[in-house]
């Protein structure tokens, strides 16, 4: 009652001192006298505003707002402006200035308000309108890999993955990507699909990208950076928007022929005397994704110099079901026949996007919205296994009520797995379940593999009538007698019966999770003025489910909810040439102690475009839900996560042994009895080998980084960014192996009991792999570099070079998350919007070195990616008469076939044309 009695008494107080202002006026290019269709005139300071029609012209009402005020007029490829209002009724028209790069760029991302990028406490990188407009490559995504200081790893045509600063992987937890404030994670993956379900590129008018820690403003997610994505305003880009693109791509590959990608987009927006306006998009893309066909063999059982596709015990990277392996007698290492990923894998992807907002505002400064995202898609996804997500859903509802210092906002993000599923899983169940035993009768699934070996043994030793012996090579073909093969209708029915099969008995990924998210902040600076003063906080409510697939979550919910708050201050100094800003922001995870992730930074401007800066920043990461609860019964062994609720009633974490110490006992034990010694004594000597595990519950990541940098604009036509970069990182989460015994391992004395050790070669015991933190401490640095120039006539030529060297120490590397990041990666851009006669074009090359990639794919073993150079190009012409713009282009114009992490697919050229018609209906 209180709040609502505040906005009555602030409302009242605007209509006794404010009147109604109504401005007038025509938008037109400086250089050419044309109008300027879809030009931004704004209230400083303000949420009013409105744009210019297709002649240029504009009304903007500003009710009860006091005179005199200013108003800033803004358009792509223009410098902006501001105009004073000092009476009721004005006409104000503008020349606006041709621009053909706006290097001053507004960002908000850095400290969460409105800023100059050369006065940015910590380094931030923008994709402007503009730019995106711009961009050469297929999607405004795929054109972000020419960002300084950006990673990208693709695993599919529709999933892009986004990262900076090291520690990348094909799902990055550690890396926050929102849209419009919010968080795009899916929440049973627990990372963005890219932009899978994110904005097509019609709607999106900026992308900002903070490199590294981001915690002490946005939370735990933010550990990496973040990647903030702003779409359109209905209220400032109104009418409808068109775009038509369609494209080739598998050109010269041998699997497949060159096949047709569509790319369809239509936004509509429209505002009601400055008071409501509504906006609805629909995009819908579709292709033939890229073929992971990497059959290198990686069987780790074998020598290097014996692997091969001759090998008995082959395991081909992009095969599955060739992992279940057995050595056989006189014959050695065996595995199973797998089928090829092309034959398992959806590879008709698609990404279907809806979207709808509503604006309401009540006055000049305060305004209502509801937005409602809908993405449906499938993606090929590459993390333990290569997974399908097909048809997988993803539903955000957003509310918010904003004004020109604060915000409250509530949103809901909810998942669908559908039919999403394991291509290594699916592979396995498909073979078992046509295996014949020796007599030709069909086993069990749980009798498949052992059976197969047995044929597979009886044939190679001659005991099968009709088959070469001591031949692999018939052995094989004897075994696999009924085998399925892709295409037929048992294979299919095979397939299908496991993908909608979900947990141990067949290969279906299933997950109906979501979370609730609340948060707010309010700018104190007007009110203050001695300083400035931003305060905020959040709320998150995670509501998982999967049927008991993943989690014990069958009878009863796993939940988890957690809350942040913040604040930042902010000082100048010395004439206003320094400027200081402390952040603090405390968290609390209901599973874990609370963090506090500070931030200090300076600011030092030499003159307003030359920026000298400093900051000390941290950051954490929680560890996800999975990390927390997931409770895996898959036989031998039990995949438990770290939550202390979570192993509840097991005593593991109390009463367990570690694995290597259960191994040295073992093999001693072993040893002993084939001497001679009797069982209960052969125990009793050994038993002290034993040791207890002493493994921690599981808790937060942490980085501590402190940056240097430099950022300048001479002369209006140069752009210079310099930074540097340290951080250290502990506390990183892992996975370690554990054995419970049935009985208790520790007598009253403290010392292993006989009846505990006697439980292991009695086999009462039971594995467990535990979530848990590793002590180890290591650290990374690195430097980039960004120069930006533009030339006369409209040319503007750039460059970046970023350089990460990742620093082990003197950790165990099985301890450490993989840093997966070339050492070096460089962009160059080239390009002018309007060369002549409003054709352009633009080019962006990307290079980066060799690295090993490490992950769980290849079961953490190394697998090379190779150097790489990309090109995109693309050639433009717009059409003013049809309010139209024609794109030609490519991306990967070389058709380099490119490996960007090892086990995903090879990424080939896709070239395109592509249509958008703008301002229609306007």
């Amino acid at each position: 009652m209180k709040k609502l009695l505040f906005f009555v008494l602030l409302l009242t107080s605007i209509n006794l001192f404010a009147q109604e202002v109504k401005v007038t006026g025509n938008i037109t290019d400086a250089a050419t006298g044309k109008p300027v269709s879809g030009a931004s005139i704004s209230v400083k300071g303000k949420l009013t505003g409105t744009t210019t029609d297709s002649k240029g012209n504009y009304t903007l009402s500003a009710n009860k707002l006091k005179l005199p005020f200013t108003i800033v007029i803004s358009a792509v490829g223009f410098e902006v402006q501001e105009s004073q209002v000092t009476s009721a009724s004005n006409n104000i028209s503008v020349k606006l200035t041709q621009k053909a790069i706006v290097l001053d760029e507004v960002v908000s991302s850095a400290t969460r308000i409105n800023q100059s990028i050369l006065q940015s406490p910590v380094s931030i990188e923008k994709m402007s309108l503009k730019a995106i407009k711009d961009n050469p490559s297929f999607t405004f995504y795929d054109g972000l890999q020419s960002v300084k200081g950006i990673e990208s790893v693709t695993s599919s045509l529709t999933y892009k993955q986004i990262n900076t600063r090291g520690f990348n992987s094909t799902g990055n937890s550690r890396f926050l990507q929102l849209v419009d404030g919010v968080d795009n994670q899916t929440p049973g993956l627990n990372f963005s699909v890219g932009n899978l379900f994110g904005a097509s590129d019609i709607d999106i008018e900026s992308v900002e990208v903070i490199p590294g820690a981001a915690s002490a403003l946005y939370g735990p997610v933010a550990f990496n950076g973040l990647l903030s994505l702003k779409t359109k305003d209905p209220f400032k880009y109104q009418g409808l928007t068109l775009q038509v693109k369609s494209g080739l791509n598998h050109f010269g590959e041998s699997v497949v022929k060159p096949q047709g990608l569509y790319d369809f987009a239509a936004r509509y927006a429209k505002a009601f005397n400055d008071k409501f306006a509504f906006k609805i998009n629909a995009s819908y893309l579709t292709g033939r994704d890229w073929y992971a066909d990497n059959y290198t063999d990686v069987s780790a059982s074998t020598p290097a110099a014996q692997r091969g596709p001759n090998n008995p015990g082959r395991d081909a990277l992009n095969i599955y079901g060739d992992e279940v392996t057995k050595t056989l007698p006189g014959i050695g290492l065996v595995s199973r026949t797998g089928y090829e990923e092309k034959d398992l894998m959806n590879y008709n992807v698609y990404s279907l996007k809806l979207n709808g907002a509503l604006q309401y505002r009540f006055s000049n400064n305060l305004e209502a919205i509801y937005q409602y995202n809908y993405g449906r898609g499938t993606a090929s996804y590459t993390g333990s296994s290569r997974f399908d997500l097909n048809n997988f859903v993803l539903q955000t509802h957003r509310v918010e009520l904003k004004g020109s210092n604060f915000f409250i906002r509530g949103y809901s993000v909810e998942e669908n797995s559908h039919d999403s599923y394991n291509t290594r899983s699916l592979a396995q169940f498909i073979n078992r379940d046509w295996v014949k035993d020796l007599n030709g009768n069909t086993v069990t699934p749980d009798k498949a593999d052992d059976t197969w070996f047995t044929r597979y043994a009886a044939a190679f030793n001659g005991s099968v009538s009709g088959v070469t012996p001591n031949s692999n090579s018939a052995a094989r073909a004897f075994a696999d007698q009924g085998r399925f093969l892709p295409g037929t209708p048992e294979f299919n029915a095979a397939k299908d019966a496991s993908i909608h099969n979900y947990g141990l008995s067949g290969a279906g990924v299933f997950s109906n999770s979501k979370f609730y998210h609340a948060e707010g902040q309010y700018d104190f600076t007007s009110a203050i003025k001695v300083f400035e003063l931003l305060a905020g906080g959040s709320f998150r409510d995670y509501r998982m489910f999967t049927n008991g697939s993943l989690f014990d979550d069958k009878d009863k919910r796993v939940t988890i909810k957690e809350y942040g708050s913040f604040v930042q201050a902010a000082k100048k100094l010395f004439d206003d040439n320094l400027k200081l800003t402390a952040s603090l922001r405390y968290d609390k995870n209901e599973n874990f102690k609370g963090s506090f992730t500070p931030r200090f930074s300076a600011v030092y401007t030499v003159d307003k475009t030359s920026n000298f800066r400093a900051s000390y920043q941290t950051g954490f990461r929680n560890p996800t839900p999975v990390d927390q609860f997931i409770h895996l019964n898959v036989g031998p062994i039990t995949i438990l996560g770290g939550a202390p609720n979570n192993s509840k009633g097991l005593n593991v974490y109390e009463n367990s042994f570690t694995s290597s110490s259960v191994s040295a006992f073992g093999a001693a034990f072993g040893k002993a009895v084939q001497s001679g010694t009797p069982f209960p004594q052969a125990v009793e000597q050994n038993k002290g080998l034993l040791q207890k595990a002493s493994v921690a519950y599981i808790k937060p990541e942490q980085q501590k980084a402190f940056e240097l940098g430099y950022k300048g604009l001479i002369m209006d036509k140069l752009l210079i960014d310099l930074n540097y970069y340290h951080s250290s990182y502990n506390n990183f989460i892992l996975n370690t192996v554990v054995i419970q015994p049935s009985n208790p391992i520790l007598g009253a004395d403290g010392q292993v009991t006989t009846a505990s050790a006697t439980d292991i070669p009695n086999g009462k015991v039971h594995a467990f792999q535990l979530y848990t933190n590793a002590p180890d401490k290591v650290s990374a640095q690195g430097a980039s570099a960004g120069l930006t120039y533009l030339l006369n006539g409209g040319y503007a030529v750039g460059g970046n070079a970023t350089l990460s060297v990742f620093n082990l120490r003197n950790a165990n590397p099985n301890n450490i998350a993989a840093f997966n990041t070339p050492k070096w990666s460089t962009n160059a851009t080239f390009g002018n919007s309007n060369v002549i006669n409003d054709f352009g074009f633009n080019a962006a090359w990307h290079w980066q070195t060799a690295y090993d990639w490490y992950g769980t794919f290849n079961g953490t073993r190394p697998g090379r990616v190779d150097a790489y150079s990309l090109v995109d190009l693309q050639f433009s012409k717009k059409l003013p008469k049809l309010q139209s713009t024609i794109k030609l282009g490519g991306s990967n114009i070389f058709n380099n076939k490119v490996y960007q992490s090892y086990g995903s697919p090879a990424i080939g050229a896709i070239y395109y044309v592509s249509i958008v018609f703008d301002d229609l209906l306007k």
